[in-house]
């Protein structure tokens, strides 16, 4: 849009003229057709002055002078896109009692903010519509597009669901609109399981005792990724040559091995470090962060 105030000029070429000057007409910056009056609307600056006497010197008869104050350029005013948080501000009621019916079925953090976070996508690709108002063809096309252009994962695509039959049949109380909603069906995959050498090798390429004592306590106990981060001090029973792993898969308490090799190593480990609570402290001194735990991995396989 034309500032206001801004000087114009008005185009106006003959049927007979079209093939040979409208292509010229149409690379004028900030060119705007007039439809009632037939004519082109261009702001009147010094650069289109120079564009049109390049140009088009023997088209243009100017029935005025152009005033001497011209500016330089059309200086166009572009809407600066709204941030994210803006826009689902209007939807913030809506996301946090999705939150406050996690937190009731006493879901885990991670679980929580992935569903928040796959319910935000969804009403952001929706928007302007609130939820309440989108139809359940419009939810499936949602999740087609996402299958044919982003190649979403199974699990992805398990957790979209989730969130939205959490949100449809709890808190807008539209339970038609999820009901028998399609799942995407789980995939038999063998584990990827690394060989003992493959162990042996993997752990002589750390020179770090922290990062080698992580891995090693996660091979030789089979700990998940969450697991072994959110081992505090107390959960280790060496006497027993055991450790106790809180809340693992499915929210569930259990022991495993904690091999003397290991405690050996431990040992050292807490010797250098002497962690406070957590067996393996980040830097601020709460839990370990997964993605340091994931990047030791991946540098020492690198090696």
């Amino acid at each position: 849009p034309h500032p206001e105030g801004a000087y114009k000029a008005y185009i106006h070429v003959p049927p007979s003229m079209l093939a040979a000057y409208l292509p010229i007409v149409k690379n004028m910056h900030g060119r705007k057709w007039v439809p009632e009056h037939k004519v082109w609307e261009v702001p009147l600056t010094k650069v289109t002055l120079r564009f049109i006497e390049k140009y088009l010197p023997d088209v243009v008869d100017w029935t005025f002078d152009p005033p001497a104050e011209l500016p330089e350029r059309l200086e166009v005013v572009r809407p600066q896109p709204r941030p994210r948080s803006f826009r689902l501000s209007k939807f913030e009621t809506e996301i946090t009692a999705l939150e406050q019916a996690l937190l009731l079925k006493r879901y885990s953090w991670r679980t929580i903010k992935n569903y928040k976070s796959c319910f935000r996508k969804f009403l952001l690709h929706h928007e302007p519509l609130h939820p309440r108002e989108i139809t359940r063809s419009q939810m499936e096309a949602y999740l087609v597009k996402l299958i044919k252009e982003r190649n979403i994962s199974e699990s992805h695509h398990k957790q979209i669901v989730a969130a939205l039959g959490t949100y449809y049949r709890e808190i807008a109380r539209q339970e038609t609109k999820v009901f028998q909603f399609a799942q995407p069906k789980k995939s038999k995959k063998l584990p990827q399981v690394l060989t003992e050498t493959e162990v042996v090798r993997l752990l002589q390429a750390i020179d770090n005792p922290k990062h080698r004592s992580i891995l090693m306590l996660v091979y030789s106990a089979g700990l998940r990724l969450s697991e072994v981060i959110n081992l505090r001090l107390n959960d280790l029973q060496p006497e027993k040559q055991r450790l106790y792993v809180h809340g693992g898969k499915g929210k569930k308490d259990r022991c495993t091995l904690l091999a003397p090799k290991v405690w050996n190593q431990l040992q050292h480990y807490l010797e250098l470090y002497q962690p406070v609570e957590w067996l393996f402290e980040g830097q601020t001194g709460g839990p370990y962060s997964a993605r340091s735990v994931q990047n030791i991995f991946s540098r020492a396989k690198e090696r």
